[in-house]
């Protein structure tokens, strides 16, 4: 196997970089690099046919992914999530074309694993040997079980009122865990202040180039999981929006690759009523969504007041006609019970999001029955226990 990677660009000034050396964001203008690939040399050597032929994970698809020796590969076998039909939930409204991507069953239960996979495999590649990220929950999980897997330091720093099971896992998997009064931006803040006199290197979402390139398989595998279609619409809920900038290129590079057409799916971003940034600034027709003023919800990965791909997310958005919708916590909360006595899914109130959003969509007229719609559960619902309690 053979990476096609070529180098990183900027998405906003395109300035091209060295994919050989560590780099975050921009240098000029600070703004988020992708992973660029030699995409005609990997539409005449990389085949369907290489692609069923390896283990279900999603360094399958290692072409298209950043890591040029496969020794740096850090994996728990993540990836290769099933696709579900939601046919329980369908019936209930009249739809045989409602489905689930059910990315609980990462490894550390989440979708996080993913892009903390492939952003701590090009770190090892590139000598790096302490690694830190500030987090809402799951990606401090994920770091520290990768980080332990690569032998490199991980240090994690994460609101004090995130949930118990997700500091647990942390102290687990042997990173150091540092609690912040307030939230995933003021973690953040906090970790900028230390991490350069210590030697971390900041994975934050999106302000390096490559946690991205782990979430993009999502979008790779819906492509294959669906015959090398796309859906109608796909309800993400949005955080720091690595997933759905992920996907977008995603298809993007499939389609230069000759796999699939250029249809798109309706990207539509679901937040929570107590933080929803991206949704105020696609309703108001902003191309950035300033910060969020005393963010709550019950679901942590939710609750991201300001996000540095606003910008990517409001553009897949718009590119594809999708829409931006928040729902509050209690009909998170009634849509995270129905899922569960539905389709036995136990998701997580980010994921559960994506449901009482698809019940208003319809309602509203925005989607019909006839769409083939997935709803993504990025987390499992075994992470936040106390919501039933």
């Amino acid at each position: 196997m053979k990476s096609f990677l070529s180098h990183l660009e900027c998405t906003n000034c395109s300035e091209t970089f060295s994919c050989d050396e560590i780099h975050t964001t921009c240098p000029a203008c600070k703004k988020v690099l992708y992973a660029r690939y030699d995409l005609a040399s990997a539409k005449r050597q990389f085949s369907k046919e290489d692609l069923a032929i390896r283990p279900p994970d999603m360094w399958r698809w290692f072409e298209l992914m950043p890591v040029r020796n496969a020794g740096n590969v850090v994996t728990l076998g993540e990836g290769h999530t099933p696709l579900l039909h939601a046919s329980v939930l369908g019936r209930q409204h009249g739809t045989s074309k409602l489905f689930i991507k059910e990315e609980g069953l990462n490894p550390t239960g989440s979708f996080k694993a993913r892009g903390l996979s492939a952003a701590v495999s090009k770190a090892k590649e590139l000598g790096v040997t302490s690694i830190a990220i500030p987090s809402a929950g799951n990606a401090a999980a994920a770091l520290s079980a990768y980080g332990a897997r690569a032998g490199i330091s991980a240090h994690v720093y994460m609101p004090a009122d995130t949930p118990d099971m997700m500091k647990t896992e942390v102290v687990a998997y042997g990173a150091e865990l540092t609690l912040v009064d307030g939230l995933i931006n003021d973690a953040g803040r906090e970790l900028r202040e230390v991490a350069d006199a210590n030697g971390w290197f900041d994975i934050s979402t999106l302000k390096e180039p490559y946690r991205a390139e782990g979430k993009k398989t999502m979008g790779f595998e819906l492509a294959e999981q669906f015959d090398w279609t796309l859906p109608d619409a796909i309800i993400y809920p949005t955080g720091g929006g690595t997933g759905i900038v992920g996907m977008w290129k995603a298809f993007d590079e499939l389609e230069a690759i000759g796999w699939i057409g250029s249809k798109r799916p309706k990207m539509i971003s679901v937040q929570s009523e107590g933080c929803a940034p991206i949704v105020k600034a696609f309703n108001e027709g902003a191309s950035s969504a300033p910060l969020w003023e005393n963010a709550q919800t019950i679901a942590p990965g939710l609750r991201v007041p300001v996000a540095i791909a606003d910008y990517l997310i409001l553009q897949a958005i718009r590119e594809s006609n999708g829409t931006a919708v928040a729902v509050s916590d209690t009909e998170t909360l009634s849509a995270l019970r129905t899922i569960a006595r539905s389709e036995g899914i136990f998701a997580a109130p980010e994921g559960a999001a994506t449901y009482a959003a698809y019940i208003k969509l319809l309602e509203s007229d925005f989607l019909n029955r006839e769409e083939k719609v997935v709803l993504f559960n990025t987390g499992s619902g075994l992470k936040t226990p106390a919501l039933f309690q």
